[in-house]
This record gives structure tokens, C-alpha cells and sequence, in this order.
């Protein structure tokens, strides 16, 4: 049987009441682009001027090792 693939998403909202600029949200996406992330929806907040971002990555083993493990010990 073949396993699902499972995902991790990031959310983050940018930008100001007086709006987000084209070249911060590129410049964001291109840096998640390059940690593997894939925007899957952007939208304004309705009256914000401001820019949501979900993005999804495989989730990958060695991530998941790293959420199991209690903070104290990722830092060691």
C-alpha cells in the first residue's frame, strides 16, 4: 500500500495598512522557495492592507525526529 505523503505548513502575514509592496512578498517567497516551501494560497485579510502566506513542504523524517525531540535537547 503506498504511504500518503505528509506535509508541513508555514503561514506568515507581511505587509502594513498602507499595503506590501510586490518586492517584499518576491523576496519572501524566493527565500522560502529556497528552503523547499510552495506557496499554496496568498491573500489580504479583508480592510488589512497586509498579505497572508501558506506555504507546504514535504515533511520530511529528519523533521519530524526534530519536533519529537524536547527543546532543550535541539539546542545541544
Amino acid at each position: 500500500m503506498e504511504e500518503l505523503t505528509k506535509w508541513e505548513y508555514r503561514v506568515m502575514t507581511i505587509g502594513s495598512i498602507f499595503g506590501t509592496r510586490d518586492e517584499q512578498i518576491e523576496a519572501l517567497l524566493n527565500d522560502w522557495g529556497g528552503e523547499g516551501w510552495e506557496a499554496t494560497q496568498v491573500y489580504t485579510p479583508e480592510g488589512s492592507g497586509k498579505v497572508t502566506i501558506v506555504a507546504r513542504r514535504i515533511l520530511t523524517d529528519r523533521t519530524r525526529r526534530m519536533r519529537s525531540m524536547p527543546h532543550s535537547v535541539v539546542g545541544d
